[in-house]
């Protein structure tokens, strides 16, 4: 059946649009206007409000803020809580290890840094960018790339909102505004829509190792006053995790008895059978960390796929008309578990070579100051030092793995590298073995105080969509996702979403794919872990998905 024409959308012109209100996008738009207070700059978002879909840990280094808001610690701010004590560990299942202070190569130490719920800190940027002039569009996501006759990025195009599952217009249809621009700053995060697009398009990933993720898994708890150490920050490895699978886990203390616990495993496991969720919720059962949340109540719960490729993986930023920022370029410092300071200084860096561009009357071209300026910025720096920590643990598991990554970064700090620059080798979808070669994990049925399923989870994520609307989960083939998916590999998906948006239902005619798209939290694995690439996620109506507080 031939889709109905939809009408002209009408079009509003910028200066510079910037697709996501998260740190390196509401950098760029606040460092666009300190530099020119006349550019016309618009920020969308594709969350109800800024913050919505903001999840990190987070500990923040503030030297991206430092850079952009100098005077910030004489204000009023979400950022209150420092760092007072850091903590390293070695988890066995009985028992841990810390790791001293001393050993820590010295940019693993937080002295200095703060702990935040940077959905606040967000929110926080989005009132300053807006005190300047720029325009913020919370709700509308960008479903589009506009191009000019030359190929150039021109702009976006926001979805259209009330279109059916049919894909018929309903009678709330609106149409999607197009938001043409002399430059677009991608800031989407990690693994966004359009920014994958455009990687694709141009060839930027050319030449570069392929990108790495993880998957963050966060809850935030309120925990008995004599449980709570405010300033604390403790991270982990080891169990329970076995010793060919990365991963690690954070707990921060901080405001009035507020504990951020997460855990993150890294995307190139192997055994189909794992389950990033159920690690979590297994790992807070140690006996050192479950006394943190006895007497406490679990008050919100999330998870976003991380960048983790690094140096390495990191594309070309730019392309006619437009640059990614942020973790839509791959900033994220894996050992340090910190990408927000990148982030802003990405966003600075890009919005400054955007506001010479415009002063010196050019549009629509290469901002090539900026593509240039990043490995010898205090970003390349950072991620230089690391390079090769992923890697070795990747190739050689957590214990030889972590102990070399850990010589590397100490002699990186000293100007030189026992191993050079080494590779990735293949993306995360690629690295799963067939179920026949790999042992069932039997995890425990959760409690309800300490541990809980998805479904729970996810309602604390206060997650909505639209029910009568196109599915955003998109499947190429579904005879692929039964003859590999399902019956090579098990069933992966229903696994590794932390949502319970994927089900395999026997059915008199054989196994059924189900897909629960309520259930999204927009964590973008499933575009990522799929092991033949055939889901892709692309941008619900806006406003849709997780409405995280205070994460």
């Amino acid at each position: 059946m031939s889709q109905p024409e939809l009408p002209t959308r009408e079009a509003m012109e910028f200066d510079v649009v910037i697709v996501g209100a998260g740190p390196a996008g509401l950098a760029a738009a606040i460092r666009l206007k300190q530099v020119n207070p006349d550019i016309n700059v618009v920020v969308v978002e594709k969350g109800s409000e800024v913050g919505a879909h903001i999840l990190s840990g987070a500990v923040i280094d503030p030297a991206g803020l430092d850079r952009l808001l100098p005077n910030w610690r004489s204000e009023d701010s979400p950022i209150k809580t420092a760092v007072s004590d850091d903590r390293f560990y070695f988890m066995t299942q009985a028992g841990r290890i810390r790791l001293p202070n001393f050993a820590m190569p010295p940019l693993m130490g937080n002295n200095g840094n703060y702990i935040v719920s940077l959905g606040s800190v967000c929110q926080w940027l989005a009132k300053k960018a807006e005190a300047l002039g720029v325009e913020i569009y919370p709700g509308f996501a960008a479903a589009e790339v506009l191009f000019d006759d030359n190929g150039a990025v021109a702009g976006v195009a926001t979805g259209d909102m009330g279109i059916g599952k049919s894909g018929e217009p309903k009678d709330s249809f609106t149409r999607g505004m197009e938001l043409r621009a002399k430059y677009t700053l991608f800031a989407e995060g990690a693994r966004g829509n359009l920014g994958k697009q455009l990687i694709a398009k141009f060839g930027l990933g050319d030449g570069r190792e392929p990108q790495k993720y993880g998957i963050g898994l966060k809850e935030l708890w309120q925990v008995a006053p004599d449980k709570h150490r405010k300033g604390l920050v403790q991270h982990s490895f080891g169990w329970p995790l076995d010793g060919t699978t990365g991963g690690g886990s954070f707990l921060y203390h901080f405001d009035d008895n507020l504990v951020s616990v997460g855990f993150v495993v890294h995307l190139n496991y192997s055994n189909p059978y794992l389950s990033p969720f159920e690690e979590f919720q297994r790992f807070k059962t140690h006996p050192a960390v479950r006394e943190t949340f006895e007497g406490g109540k679990r008050l919100a719960y999330g998870a976003r796929a991380l960048t983790e490729g690094g140096y390495q993986s990191v594309p070309k930023l730019t392309f006619p008309g437009g640059a990614l920022i942020g973790c839509n370029a791959g900033f994220m410092n894996v050992p340090r578990i910190k990408g927000s300071h990148n982030a802003m200084l990405s966003g600075i860096l890009a919005a400054e070579a955007a506001a010479a561009a415009l002063s010196g009357g050019r549009a629509h071209d290469e901002l090539a100051d900026y593509d240039g300026a990043w490995r010898s910025s205090p970003i390349g720096r950072d991620l230089w030092r690391v390079r090769n920590a992923k890697p070795l643990w990747s190739k050689l598991g957590t214990f030889l793995g972590i102990a070399l990554g850990g010589l590397d970064m100490w002699t990186n700090a000293l100007g030189f590298s026992l191993f050079g620059t080494l590779k990735h080798g293949k993306p995360d979808h690629a690295t799963l073995k067939p179920a026949a070669e790999c042992a069932r994990i039997s995890y425990p049925k959760p409690d309800g105080k300490l541990t809980f399923d998805r479904l729970s989870s996810v309602f604390l994520s206060n997650t909505n969509h639209e029910e009568d609307q196109p599915p955003h989960l998109k499947v190429k083939d579904m005879d692929l996702q039964k003859r590999s998916e399902h019956d090579v590999f098990a069933g992966p998906s229903a696994r590794y979403c932390p949502a319970g948006v994927y089900e395999w239902v026997e059915e008199a005619g054989g196994p059924k794919f189900v897909i629960n798209a309520q259930n999204c939290v927009h964590c973008k694995t499933c575009d990522i872990k799929d092991p033949n690439q055939n889901i892709t996620w692309v941008p619900p109506e806006g406003g849709g998905g997780p409405n995280y507080p205070n994460m």
